[in-house]
């Protein structure tokens, strides 16, 4: 029986970031220069595949430095950073460890910092409990970060000091909304400080930047990535408001229904920036089995970013 034909739309630039590729490559390292086990608090990425295979490797994920004994085995902070607590502990316990924060973190870490030195309050743009909202908010005292998450948020923020403010954004949001809470904030606080440079990283950015590009010349659209993923859930909304209905998450191909799919001519197919290629090949092997596959790239740029490896891990250092 013929397969009916089904044009695959591949987002470009997808999956891996600079900063996913270095958090993961620094647990490899650790495990090829120190042996397992190695210990790592919280999932280093947001991405079942890649924690499954680091685990079946050596590492040890925790979610809080109590689970780790001390036996000197080293210990590694995730891509999404740590309030500044968790390596104050891990050097009173006389731990080593290895810090993977993206730097794109790591710089908005250090804007709060100088913001707060300058007296001045923090509005947070983020979600709340996730990781990386909880480190950034964690590198100051308690009280000196307001989070909002919505317009409504900007709303009934109460603020002692409405002409000392600042604020800071989660790396991995959505261009489109934060631009419209950071317009509400500038009405509400026209003195509000703001970051030198975008706080929403490249690779958001140009992930959400080609699935806008494809969605509306899909019939649906498939992101790749974990629903703990805060850049993959994005990419999903962000196709929805382009024009594409029919968009959704899936882990693995298994999870994709394909009977529903049925009257498919145009799919749309990104991922998040922790989900690997050999998840999207696994997305497009499984349209094979029920569709004559075409596939075409739409690409919206080409990203050449690295970030070096700890000096004790980097052999090139």
């Amino acid at each position: 029986m013929n397969k009916p034909p089904l044009t695959i739309l591949l987002a470009a630039p997808r999956g891996f970031c600079a900063g996913v590729d270095r958090a993961i490559q620094i647990v490899e390292r650790t495990l090829e220069t120190f042996g397992a086990p190695v210990y790592v608090r919280h999932e280093i990425v947001h991405n079942k595949y890649v924690v499954d295979g680091l685990r079946r490797k050596g590492a040890v994920f925790v979610e809080s430095l109590e689970e780790i004994p001390d036996d000197g085995r080293p210990v590694i902070f995730s891509a999404h950073g740590v309030p500044k607590s968790v390596p104050q502990e891990a050097r009173r316990r006389e731990m080593f460890f290895i810090d993977a924060t993206c730097p794109l973190v790591s710089k908005v870490h250090r804007e709060a910092e100088r913001h707060h030195a300058q007296g001045r309050h923090i509005i947070l743009i983020g979600h709340a409990g996730h990781p990386e909202v909880v480190g950034t908010m964690g590198q100051l005292p308690p009280g000196a970060v307001s989070l909002v998450e919505t317009l409504a948020d900007v709303e009934s923020l109460e603020i002692d000091s409405p002409d000392s403010l600042a604020y800071c954004t989660q790396t991995t949001l959505s261009v489109d909304d934060t631009a419209d809470i950071v317009a509400a904030l500038k009405t509400r606080f026209p003195d509000i400080a703001g970051p030198h440079r975008e706080d929403i990283c490249y690779a958001t950015t140009n992930r959400q930047a080609a699935v806008k590009a494809l969605a509306p010349c899909c019939d649906a659209l498939i992101v790749v990535g974990a629903p703990n993923s805060s850049n993959s859930m994005r990419l999903a909304d962000v196709a929805r408001a382009a024009g594409c209905g029919h968009a959704f998450l899936v882990q693995r191909a298994e999870e994709i229904h394909w009977e529903n799919l049925s009257n498919l001519r145009t799919l749309g197919l990104s991922a998040g920036a922790s989900a690997p290629e050999i998840l999207v090949d696994e997305v497009i092997a499984a349209a094979r089995a029920h569709f004559t596959v075409q596939v075409e790239e739409v690409a919206v740029t080409q990203e050449n970013v690295e970030f070096k490896l700890p000096k004790i891990l980097d052999a090139r250092a």
